[in-house]
């Protein structure tokens, strides 16, 4: 399985708050952001772990080359984009054209719920025909959330910027097949700018999109968050 974090942020937030830590350093549980990723990636058999990093922070591209050499698969970008969705651009030549799991470096999730994922994500793929499985839950923790609508058998029919009767928001978990990449480079080309935009579009193309149910997703976008991760990925 190959696998791809989106680190590029600048993590204005966060430092508007006094943490000078780029966030992909940030620790939760005493383990750096991004570090937990990619463990948690190699426990499930990551063959390769492509990063996109902001070289407005140099000492992440720095600590990811130190993993490097400890024999992780890292295939590390360090540049500033407009938006995640660039950035997803960006990382296809790293990532390759087979089926991949893509996450955001902030956004923390139960390892368990998330080996069920990626044993969901690999079965669909391999024997459903599913283009993507996307991470969705009903703890609505983003301040501007990403909203799910899906019917009863959790195939994903719309991504709305707000509703009021939709159960589930994205937990920015990312299951894709190589079918999504000529939509992606259409997107680019008409200057879209919102990874969301970017899902609307896979829905508007008829890809086959399903959502895999996280019991809480937590994004760490304000100081307050990083003590909310270290409970929650101590929770039973």
């Amino acid at each position: 399985m190959k696998y791809a974090i989106i680190a590029a942020g600048d993590g204005s937030r966060l430092a508007e708050e006094g943490l000078k830590c780029p966030k992909p350093l940030v620790e939760v549980d005493g383990e750096c952001l991004v570090d937990r990723l990619m463990r948690i990636f190699m426990e499930h058999d990551a063959e390769s772990i492509a990063i996109i990093c902001n070289d407005k922070w140099p000492q992440v591209g720095v600590h990811l080359r130190k993993m490097q050499e400890k024999q992780l698969p890292l295939q590390i970008v360090e540049k500033r984009t407009p938006s995640s969705m660039h950035s997803l651009h960006v990382l296809h030549s790293f990532i390759g054209d087979g089926p991949f799991c893509l996450t955001t470096v902030d956004t923390v999730f139960r390892e368990k719920e998330f080996a069920e994922y990626v044993d969901v994500f690999q079965q669909f793929v391999t024997q459903d025909g599913c283009d993507a499985l996307m991470g969705v839950t009903d703890f609505v923790d983003d301040e501007k959330p990403l909203y799910v609508e899906v019917d009863d058998d959790m195939n994903i029919t719309a991504f709305l910027d707000s509703s009021s009767n939709v159960r589930y928001v994205s937990g920015g978990i990312y299951g894709m097949t190589p079918v999504v990449w000529p939509i992606l480079d259409e997107c680019v080309r008409r200057g879209e700018r919102r990874m969301r935009n970017f899902q609307r579009a896979l829905i508007a193309n008829g890809l086959r999109i399903k959502a895999f149910k996280f019991s809480k997703v937590l994004d760490v976008d304000h100081v307050a968050d990083v003590a909310l991760a270290n409970q929650f990925v101590k929770e039973p």
